[in-house]
């Protein structure tokens, strides 16, 4: 019996080992991503939008003195859409203040990006903005602001909740920036009363 034990672990020690272990690459995980669903945002700010459905809207906490203020939260991809707006009333030099934040709020991701591809746009209402993708090691891929030019500027920001793994997290940078490019295109500045 000790000699038939001995044998099968010889044969054992002698099959296994002929094999060079390598062991496998990190991995991620898969990602299934929900249908999109839209649904009106229904609250008293001066725009409206369709929002993803699998969204929250968040009032912002950076700075509480900013009732319109918003965060777009994507609680099950760990994403948030910083969205901040501002009024011009048909002040000139109130829109070119915002347009220079805006452009210098993007700008200041030259350090990490490899590139940043920007682009104007026109929406259905008329209105104008500039969207902006960013690639590399940043903390956000995809900057954006809208405005009517005499009365209203909305700029919106994707952020992750998590260390920026972009090359990860690509499907869902896509995901989210079709969900705010569908926001851009329905979006709709209220009228004062």
């Amino acid at each position: 019996m000790k000699f038939r034990n001995i044998c099968w672990i010889i044969l054992f020690v002698i099959v296994s080992c002929d094999k060079t272990y390598l062991p496998k690459p990190k991995g991620f995980n898969r990602i299934d991503l929900p249908q999109k669903e839209f649904v009106k945002l229904n609250d008293n700010y001066p725009y409206q939008f369709d929002l993803p459905e699998i969204s929250t809207v968040e009032m912002d906490s950076f700075n509480l003195e900013e009732k319109n203020w918003i965060n777009i939260s994507y609680p099950t991809l760990g994403a948030k859409v910083h969205l901040t707006y501002k009024a011009i009333n048909n002040n000139q030099n109130n829109l070119k203040s915002y347009l220079d934040d805006a452009f210098n709020l993007t700008a200041k991701h030259q350090v990490k990006a490899y590139s940043i591809e920007e682009g104007v746009i026109r929406t259905p209402k008329g209105y104008t903005g500039v969207v902006a993708e960013l690639s590399g090691e940043v903390p956000t891929q995809f900057q954006f602001f809208v405005t009517d030019s005499t009365s209203n500027f909305l700029r919106g920001a994707l952020y992750f909740n998590t260390a920026v793994k972009n090359d990860s997290l690509a499907p869902v940078i896509e995901y989210i920036k079709s969900d705010m490019m569908h926001l851009i295109n329905t979006l709709k500045f209220k009228t004062k009363d």
